[in-house]
């Protein structure tokens, strides 16, 4: 038991490290109102993600009106449910999750669809708030369990992840194209408990 304590203890003083200036943000579900800001958030984040993850390759990108129409369908038909975090009024991140979309995956295996962050509030608390909101919301839905699916270069967002409690499956790699890139991505799992 102690030394299960300890783990646990280990894990929350990892996260608490990684966020210099910590903050307790508001996170609320998204409004149709949100989309637009959403889907600016959405891009440039992706941008500065693939910055390390590609290299010298150029980055691909979605237009900003297809990203905001995806966003305001999601939130309008709660397909998957959005959550947003605030930074005073000004969104700072959000969270898009529902049931897996992956094929012969029981109705209890919740998914983390997107969970994005501006850089600018990176290791700051606010994946963090957003991951409990979600939890939240997936056990609410009654799930015991979730998945994520990463690209496997994303340093940044496994590190997240697996600070959480999400395990690789190896078994799951695959290569995905993202608009010109191919991109290797793999599931992570954790209980909700």
């Amino acid at each position: 038991m102690l030394r299960q304590s300890r783990s646990f203890f280990q894990f929350c003083v990892s996260l608490r490290l990684d966020m210099s200036d910590t903050t307790t943000y508001k996170v609320r579900p998204a409004t149709l109102r949100d989309a637009k800001a959403i889907a600016e958030l959405h891009n440039s984040t992706v941008r500065e993600a693939f910055k390390s993850m590609l290299a010298d390759t150029p980055i691909p990108t979605t237009p900003l009106d297809k990203r905001q129409a995806y966003w305001r369908e999601a939130i309008e038909y709660a397909e998957p449910q959005v959550q947003v975090a605030l930074d005073d009024d000004k969104i700072v991140g959000f969270v898009g999750f529902d049931r897996s979309r992956d094929k012969g995956t029981p109705p209890t295996m919740g998914e983390i669809w997107a969970i994005y962050v501006s850089p600018s509030h990176w290791d700051k608390g606010v994946g963090l708030a957003l991951w409990d909101a979600a939890r939240e919301g997936l056990q609410d839905e009654g799930c015991t369990h979730v998945s994520v699916w990463l690209p496997i270069a994303n340093e940044r967002a496994m590190r997240f992840h697996e600070l959480a409690g999400f395990k690789r499956e190896m078994s799951s790699a695959k290569t995905v194209p993202i608009g010109t890139v191919k991109i290797e991505e793999i599931r992570l799992k954790r209980p909700l408990n």
